[in-house]
């Protein structure tokens, strides 16, 4: 058949076109790049038959937030807090990380969907085997979240600036080297020279390894305390 003839066919026509549900199209473009309009094209729907389901945008992003935390099982208690507590926290950063435009949209509204409350209520659970008191159970949880939070906005600003500038780790070292050693040369920053000279460079899995076990030990003996003192 020739090329142009009335039945000739496109390279790929016929093809169902890739498609992606609102999770999937917030990981690889963003969250802005989720509307109304855009999900219904890709779910070839109309947006009329998509607010059918969902009232609004704000509605859409309340189940997108919920369901990305339905991805990844919960961890199941040991009946150790220290254990549970840092279970927790490593899968509340496995979800950050595999989501990135999760950490902001939960530190910025309170989620209260069915998987965000269990989510919850694992880690309150996990708190409590430390300590009879809910505030300071409560307190606890609050406390090892937000460290992961915290962790994980550093490690997703390195990635973001190595994506921007396009340089490795290496580098973007070796592009800053002969700043560095000119500082250093001046004598005026002698931590900072012994830093660069001597200390070890941990991996993103180890820096945050150190810090959450900083974050126990601080809330695991106030808890301990607490109780001792009654």
């Amino acid at each position: 058949m020739e090329q142009g003839s009335p039945g000739a066919r496109a390279p790929g026509a016929g093809r169902r076109p890739h498609r992606r549900d609102p999770l999937a199209l917030a990981d690889a473009e963003g969250l802005d790049a989720v509307s109304m309009r855009r999900i219904a094209t890709e779910l070839a729907s109309g947006t009329a038959s998509l607010y059918r389901y969902v009232a609004d945008r704000g509605e859409l992003l309340d189940l997108m937030i919920d369901a990305a935390q339905a991805e990844i099982a919960p961890p199941a208690l040991t009946g150790d807090a220290r254990t549970d507590l840092a279970a927790v926290a490593h899968h509340f950063r496995d979800l950050l990380l595999r989501h990135r435009w999760l950490g902001p949209e939960l530190s910025g509204r309170p989620a209260l969907g069915p998987n965000a409350l269990r989510r919850f209520d694992i880690a309150m659970a996990a708190a409590l085997q430390s300590t009879d008191d809910i505030t300071l159970a409560a307190n606890i949880v609050d406390t090892v979240l937000a460290y992961v939070a915290g962790a994980v906005v550093q490690e997703l600003a390195e990635l973001r600036a190595q994506r921007r500038t396009g340089l490795t780790e290496e580098q973007w070292r070796a592009a800053v080297g002969p700043y560095l050693r000119s500082a250093i040369a001046t004598g005026d920053y002698p931590h900072l020279a012994r830093r660069i000279r001597d200390a070890e460079d941990l991996t993103p899995d180890q820096t945050f390894a150190f810090g959450l076990s900083c974050v126990l030990e601080g809330v695991l003996a106030t808890a301990q305390r607490r109780t001792e003192t009654g």
